[in-house]
């Protein structure tokens, strides 16, 4: 396991993160340039070696993610924290255009962003229309939608 200097050095060399010094001795680090809400790429870095890195948007991640889109990085060697390091700021840096969407009864809707506006497609029909992706996700997940990943399309 790497300690926490170790970890702290590797996540330092990534320029594009900024450091925040949270409670308990703890880190994180912020992608400001995230074109999402969510900025925390690496979250809670703690003294002790623990921490985690947002890893929910990452497309073909054989991650073990929590319910707040976190990966556990307590026993990641340097390689695997650097990669998974690089794809959380690229996951927060590029915009899908086009995602599916199906629930439990396997109806499917489409979330497509078009001109800086996120809308909601029912086949042809618009559904809604939002300012931001994470509106047009919130409201997918309470009506009990959950995104497709590309390659199940």
């Amino acid at each position: 396991m790497l300690t926490f200097e170790e970890k702290l050095s590797i996540i330092e060399s990534f320029p594009e993160l900024t450091r925040h010094n949270v409670s308990l001795g703890r880190v994180n680090f912020h992608y400001d340039d995230s074109i999402f809400e969510k900025k925390i790429v690496v979250y809670r870095l703690h003294p002790n070696g623990n921490g985690y890195v947002y890893a929910e948007k990452i497309e073909n991640g054989d991650y073990d993610v929590d319910a707040k889109g976190m990966v556990n990085i307590r026993e990641f060697s340097k390689g695997e924290l650097r990669e998974i390091i690089t794809k959380s700021i690229t996951s927060l840096s590029e915009i899908e255009l086009e995602e599916t969407w199906v629930n439990d009864e396997n109806q499917k809707l489409k979330l497509v962003h078009d001109f800086d506006l996120w809308n909601i497609y029912a086949g042809d029909l618009l559904d809604g229309t939002y300012v931001s992706y994470n509106a047009a996700a919130d409201y997918l997940q309470q009506e009990g939608f959950r995104r497709v990943p590309n390659e199940e399309e």
